[in-house]
């Protein structure tokens, strides 16, 4: 049920990213290479099955506390803004719920070394966002250039949920 779930939500959250600004703007296009991110999200470690729930519960939280963040600078809908929270949100909650119970029934040790590390990259990965966004004053230009990045950490949670299922 979670897999499936997450699954929708996922898709929702995508097509909400989308709806925020629709079409890059093509004034952001030479401000596109400033982004560097410490790493590739794609990068970041696929996690045992066991810490997949854990390292996807990260990754939304990481990506809520992104957008909710100073975003007067955005001509986003406010509308698909407030839904994408939103939809993070439940994800988050659904994922703890999860986890709560997960760990109430079996005795996996959450603090394992994998999932330090694991932890660890994603946050650090979102300490660029945060400061590329903080360097760039949160421009205009800077969020798009985030909402256009973020939709590849979906792919990641995509992965992670997969992973699940089997």
């Amino acid at each position: 049920m979670l897999h499936f779930q997450q699954n929708k939500v996922n898709k929702e959250s995508l097509e909400l990213l989308k709806k925020m600004s629709g079409i890059f703007p093509s004034q952001c296009i030479r401000e596109r290479t400033a982004f560097k991110p410490t790493q590739e999200v794609s990068q970041l470690p696929l996690f045992q099955k066991d810490n997949a729930k854990m390292a996807m519960q990260e990754i939304l939280q990481e990506i809520f506390n992104i957008f909710s963040k100073n975003l007067t600078q955005s001509t986003w809908d406010g509308i698909s803004i407030v839904r994408f929270q939103n939809r993070l949100y439940q994800q988050i909650q659904q994922l703890e719920a999860c986890l709560k119970a997960q760990m109430e029934k079996d005795l996996t040790n959450p603090e394992s070394e994998d999932l330090q590390h694991t932890s660890w990259r994603v946050k650090q990965y979102f300490q660029g966002i945060d400061a590329f966004l903080k360097e760039k004053q949160y421009s205009l230009c800077a969020w798009e250039i985030i909402r256009v990045e973020i939709p590849r950490c979906f792919v990641l949670t995509d992965k992670l949920n997969r992973s699940l299922s089997n």
